[in-house]
């Protein structure tokens, strides 16, 4: 079977999509990761519309990728922090690689925003894809062959 004869609606990577693929859930995300957990912070510091922040927070928890935990100032409702879960966590790589991707390919004036370096020896953390053979040799998509998985299905007639 060949991929344009491959039902397309099973796809991981559009599973994927329907989930963190909306540009404020993938600011969210990112927000996340860099210590923002509750919802004034994302909301003051993405600047964007209640209502939407509160569906996509509900998205993200409805699907594991962040955990609502409640928390209460003295005096005030119950309210709550959002925090990554491992599915969330897991995430991270593919935030890094659109960072890499925005800075060499969609640069910002004086540089990089983030600056993101491997903690023990200071030097700059980059996403890379590897084979999984001994060499564990670095890969380009013109090193790598692709055909239908176990969950390809032919398009319907």
């Amino acid at each position: 079977m060949k991929w344009l004869e491959t039902d397309t609606e099973n796809c991981s990577v559009r599973r994927a999509l329907d989930l963190v693929g909306e540009k404020w859930t993938l600011l969210i995300l990112r927000d996340a990761f860099n210590g923002v957990r509750r919802y004034d912070e994302f909301r003051r510091h993405l600047g964007l519309s209640e209502a939407v922040l509160a569906d996509r927070l509900r998205k993200l928890v409805a699907a594991e990728v962040l955990r609502a935990e409640p928390y209460r100032e003295p005096g005030s409702r119950t309210r709550y922090e959002y925090r990554l879960t491992a599915k969330g966590v897991d995430l991270w790589p593919v935030l890094l690689a659109l960072k890499q991707w925005g800075d060499a390919h969609a640069e910002a004036p004086g540089g990089p925003v983030l600056d993101i370096r491997h903690t023990d020896c200071g030097f700059p953390v980059r996403v890379v894809v590897q084979c999984e053979g001994e060499e564990r040799a670095a890969l380009s998509a013109r090193d790598v062959t692709v055909r239908p998985g176990p969950g390809a299905r032919p398009l319907p007639a």
